[in-house]
């Protein structure tokens, strides 16, 4: 009888077999949230860049997307796929702000020591061209007027998880394990805990660089023997970049920012109780401000907290435990933020925490209008007021679904292996 009320996909996946596209359903209503939803990949394996990586065309009409053929465009207006770049050694970096350009890299790259070529494709024309030789390191960033590259580079391998999958070819993004003192496997968060920190420890000399894509010349930022990585340019200016120490959050201060030409280094968030966590940092569209999960202390009392560049000011905006996502976004007006939740084994320890959330940021105003004599040093408190959009209880959470706002603001997109395959998805603002 229960195997009469299953569908197609879900019989699939619970043989650990592969769902055709076809049999994945193309448009939905959420019938717990009321929210449409559509799938906008066609092709099974399809996945969205990292959340805080553009890829959308500057005219915001198009996404760019990469799966195992290659990299694709996907028209939001109409759904339709396309190849824009074939090839299974492909290796999506970013779409430019500027141009629309979309920018990858090749695997297996050159021969050992030789380094890496990075490219961009025409999204319009699919012609592609070789616009910079990377000696060693790797892409991360590109800059506001389409004039740096940024990457890092470590002075030697270590490898995460020794003899771990390649993620192309599973249905997660990572795969971590470990066996604990006890002799028992850890669960799959603990166990990611503990690479993260022989990563950390192993104290692998690094540099971050630009690559001036006019000359070519490749330029050292800053060194350090810390794990650095997560790197951002920021929107709107153009030298300005962001950067974290990696590794387990409560051990390291994760988030600075430092100028091209290597001064201005400067710590964003500075720890004040034991178990402390800041991190998944990202900067708002308008370039003003850095925004990051925030816990004080870890798994306990969560915010999304926000820093101004320009003044320093901060504020930081409540949620629960349930809400709590592994990653945020902001709309691009800055009035709204999305959140694409999370498993009971992350951080937050989430009972009911698998969905894709909208959150309306509310300050916490003065009471009587009567304020403290120093309420403009101070953080400016509030609160997000959440709405479930998406019910994601058959996603697995070791793909994380890094959901994006598209440009117009009305609709966020996220990917998800909930029925199988993985998948990219848009689910509406505004309900129907």
């Amino acid at each position: 009888m229960m195997l009469k009320r299953l569908g197609l996909a879900a019989l699939a996946l619970l043989a650990g077999l592969s769902v055709s596209a076809d049999e994945v359903p193309r448009e939905w209503v959420d019938k717990d949230t009321g929210h449409r939803v559509i799938r906008l990949s066609t092709e099974p394996g399809t996945r969205s860049l990292y959340f805080h990586q553009n890829g959308y065309t500057p005219d915001g009409k198009t996404l760019i997307v990469t799966n195992p053929g290659g990299i694709d465009t996907i028209n939001l207006a109409t759904r339709v796929q396309k190849r824009l770049v074939a090839g299974a050694d492909l290796n999506l970096l970013f779409t430019g702000p500027k141009t629309g350009r979309v920018f990858f890299t090749r695997k297996p790259q050159l021969a050992e020591g030789e380094g890496v070529e990075v490219f961009a494709a025409d999204p319009a024309t699919g012609k592609v061209a070789k616009v910079a030789h990377v000696k060693k390191g790797q892409i991360g960033s590109i800059n506001a007027d389409e004039t740096l590259l940024l990457g890092v580079l470590a002075e030697r391998k270590f490898e995460l998880q020794p003899g771990a999958p390649d993620p192309k070819n599973t249905r997660f993004d990572n795969h971590y394990e470990y066996v604990g003192p006890d002799g028992k496997p850890m669960v799959y968060a603990d166990a990611k805990e503990v690479r993260l920190y022989q990563r950390l420890e192993a104290r692998v000399p690094m540099e971050i660089f630009t690559i001036d894509l006019k000359t070519g010349a490749q330029r050292t930022v800053h060194k350090a023997t810390d794990w650095l990585n997560h790197l951002q340019f920021s929107p709107i200016d153009p030298t300005l970049i962001m950067f974290c120490h990696e590794g387990p959050w409560h051990r390291v201060d994760r988030i600075w920012t430092i100028r091209t030409d290597g001064t201005g280094l400067t710590k964003i968030h500075t720890r004040t109780m034991n178990m402390e966590i800041a991190g998944h940092e990202f900067f708002s569209a308008d370039g003003k401000t850095i925004w990051y999960d925030l816990q004080t202390p870890r798994g306990e009392d969560f915010w999304l907290a926000g820093y101004e560049i320009a003044t320093g000011k901060r504020t930081w905006y409540h949620l629960t435990r349930d809400e709590w996502s592994v990653h945020f976004n902001v709309s691009r007006d800055g009035t709204l933020f999305a959140g694409d939740g999370g498993d009971a084994e992350m951080v937050a320890k989430a009972k009911d925490g698998k969905w894709i959330y909208l959150f309306r940021p509310e300050g916490i105003p003065d009471v009587a209008g009567i304020h403290a004599p120093n309420a403009d040093d101070l953080i400016r408190p509030g609160v997000l007021r959440a709405e479930k959009l998406v019910n994601m209880k058959d996603h697995d959470y070791r793909l994380e679904p890094n959901i994006t706002f598209t440009p117009d603001g009305k609709w966020i997109i996220f990917r998800a292996n909930m029925h199988g395959d993985v998948h990219v998805y848009a689910v509406e603002v505004a309900k129907p």
